[in-house]
C-alpha cells in the first residue's frame, strides 16, 4: 500500500491550512475500555499526520504521544519533530490523548460522572496508542521503526509499549515528572524551584509575591476592599465572597508556576502570548517589596498583566478561567484525583507561595466532592515501577533545570540505553521546541544528543531486520 493510499485509508480526513505547520487530521475508532468485555462502546480518536518528508520505503515514524490538552497545540509547539523530519525522512504522527481536545468518548458527558469519566486512565491511553501505532503499521504495510515523543513521558503516553509491535520502539521523554508521586519526591521541591526561577531575576520580586497573599487577605477582608481590588485589577467577575478570593489566589499560584514552565529565551505563545524571558519582564515591575496593602497589590497587578494581557487584547482578568486555559486540560483534575496523585506543599519561607501543607485526606474529600472518586496514592508507581526503571530501554529523559517539573524528573543515567539529558538554562520541554537563534548552548547540545540516539535506534532496527 503506497503513501497516497495510506492517506486515504483512515476514517475521516480534514485538510488544515491555517496553522504554522501543515498536517492532515484523521480519526480512528477506539474502544472505550480496552481491558474488559463489559463495555462495547467506541469513540473516535484524533491524530494528525505530515508526510512531506517521509520515505515510504523505510522512513521511521516519529509518534507524538499526546498528553493533557488539544493535540493541535502540542503539534505546533513541538518543532523539534518538524525540524528533523527531513533529515530522517520521517512520517510525523501526533496522537491525541483520550478525553482531551475532540477525542471525547462521551461528548459533553465525558467529564461528568465516573460512569463516563472513569475510562480516563493512563493505561487506557497507552492502549489507544498501541492500537493506533498497530493500525498505522498495518495500513503502511512495511515494518518501520517507531520513535515516541512526549512532553510528559512515562505516565502520559511516552513509555514504549512493548506489545505495540515487533519493531524497535524508543522514546524521548521531555520534562517527564515520572517521580512526582507519593513518597518519591518531597512535596516542597516544586514550589521551591518556581521561587528559585524568580529569584534569579530579582530577590525583590520574590518578596513582593511572598507578601502579596497576606495583602490580598487584608484588603479583601471587607466588601469595600473586594470592590477596590475588583476595579483596580479589572476583574471580569467582581469579588463577592471569600471563596472567590481564594479562586483568584489559585489563579495567581498557577500564573507564577506557568511563568516558570515557559520561561523561554524568545517570545512564545504556548500557555499564553509572552515575551522572551517572561519572568524577567514580570519582575521588572515587582521592585518595591517595602510597599504594603493596596500599594503592594497595585504593583503586583503590573506583573500579573504581563501574563494575562501582554498583547493588550484582554478586556479584563478572568480569574475563574484556568491560567493555562489554552490547553483545555480539564481532564487532568480527574486524573490527579485517581491515579496521578502528585503531592505538592508550600511553606511560604523556602518558597514564595501561600503556606499550604500536603493533606491527603483533604485531597480525598475534595476529589469525592468534585468527581465522585477516591484517589489511589500509590497506583502510578505500583503500575509503572517508579524509581529504578531497570526494565526500561531506549529512552532519553530530558529536563530543563528552570522547569519546576524537573524536580520529579529522571536526572541521572539509568543505563547505557536509558539516559538523562540536562539543560541548565531550559524551561519546560525547551528541547522539543523548534530551534531558535536565541537558544542557549545547552539545548543545542541536548538536541544533538537526542538526534544521535535517534540515529542509533534506527540503526539497531535495521540490524534487527537484517538478522530476521
Amino acid at each position: 500500500m503506497g503513501a497516497s493510499t495510506f492517506l486515504r485509508a483512515c476514517l475521516l480526513c480534514l485538510v488544515l491550512s491555517c496553522h504554522a505547520y501543515k498536517y492532515k487530521t484523521y480519526f480512528t475508532r477506539q474502544r472505550v475500555d480496552h481491558f474488559s468485555f463489559a463495555n462495547q462502546d467506541t469513540f473516535l480518536q484524533r491524530f494528525l499526520i505530515n508526510d512531506d518528508h517521509w520515505d515510504s520505503n523505510g522512513g521511521p515514524i516519529f509518534f507524538y504521544a499526546g498528553n493533557e490538552g488539544d493535540i493541535t497545540l502540542f503539534a505546533e509547539n513541538t518543532g523539534f519533530m518538524w525540524d528533523i523530519a527531513a533529515e530522517f525522512r520521517a512520517l510525523l504522527v501526533f496522537g491525541e490523548h483520550r478525553y482531551y481536545g475532540v477525542s471525547e468518548p462521551y461528548g459533553n458527558k465525558s467529564l461528568t460522572t465516573p460512569k463516563y469519566s472513569g475510562y480516563l486512565t493512563s493505561e487506557q491511553a497507552l492502549a489507544d496508542y498501541v492500537d493506533l501505532v498497530s493500525y498505522l503499521r498495518f495500513v503502511i504495510e512495511e515494518l518501520k521503526p517507531v520513535l515516541y515523543m512526549s512532553l510528559e513521558g512515562l505516565m502520559e503516553g511516552c513509555w514504549p509499549p512493548g506489545s505495540a509491535s515487533s519493531t524497535l520502539t524508543s522514546a524521548i521523554a521531555a520534562s517527564a515528572p515520572v517521580r512526582q508521586f507519593t513518597d518519591f519526591t518531597p512535596c516542597d521541591k516544586f514550589g521551591q524551584k518556581v521561587t528559585e526561577d524568580f529569584a534569579k531575576a530579582s530577590e525583590a520580586c520574590v518578596e513582593v509575591i511572598r507578601k502579596s497573599w497576606a495583602a490580598i487577605d487584608a484588603v479583601t477582608a471587607k466588601e469595600d476592599g473586594m470592590a477596590w481590588l475588583s476595579k483596580t485589577w479589572n476583574l471580569c467577575k467582581p469579588l463577592k465572597d471569600k471563596g472567590e478570593v481564594e479562586a483568584m489566589k489559585g489563579y495567581l499560584m498557577d500564573t507564577w508556576t506557568n511563568l516558570a514552565m515557559v520561561d523561554y529565551p524568545y517570545p512564545a505563545n504556548f500557555l499564553a502570548p509572552l515575551p522572551a524571558y517572561p519572568i524577567e519582564v514580570v519582575c521588572s515591575h515587582l521592585t518595591e517589596p517595602g510597599r504594603e496593602g493596596k500599594a503592594l497589590l497595585e504593583e503586583l497587578f503590573e506583573g500579573v498583566t504581563v501574563y494575562f494581557n501582554y498583547t493588550g487584547q484582554s478586556k479584563c482578568l478572568d480569574y475563574t478561567e484556568e491560567a493555562d486555559a489554552r490547553l483545555d486540560d480539564r481532564g487532568w483534575s480527574f486524573q490527579s484525583c485517581t491515579e496521578m496523585v502528585m503531592p505538592f506543599c508550600y511553606d511560604g519561607v523556602k518558597d514564595f507561595f501561600e503556606p499550604a501543607p500536603w493533606d491527603f485526606q483533604e485531597v480525598v474529600a475534595n476529589c469525592r466532592k468534585t468527581w465522585g472518586v477516591t484517589p489511589r496514592a500509590y497506583m502510578a508507581p505500583l503500575m509503572y515501577g517508579g524509581w529504578t526503571f531497570n526494565a526500561a530501554s531506549n529512552i532519553v529523559f530530558s529536563n530543563g533545570l528552570l522547569d519546576p517539573w524537573s524536580t520529579g524528573g529522571v536526572l541521572w543515567n539509568v543505563s547505557d540505553s536509558v539516559v538523562a539529558v540536562i539543560i541548565p538554562e531550559g524551561a519546560h520541554h525547551l528541547d522539543l521546541r523548534s530551534a531558535n537563534p536565541a537558544d542557549p548552548p545547552s539545548v543545542v547540545e541536548a538536541r544533538r544528543v537526542e538526534k544521535a540516539h535517534i540515529t542509533k535506534w534506527i540503526e539497531q532496527f535495521k540490524q534487527m531486520q537484517g538478522a530476521g
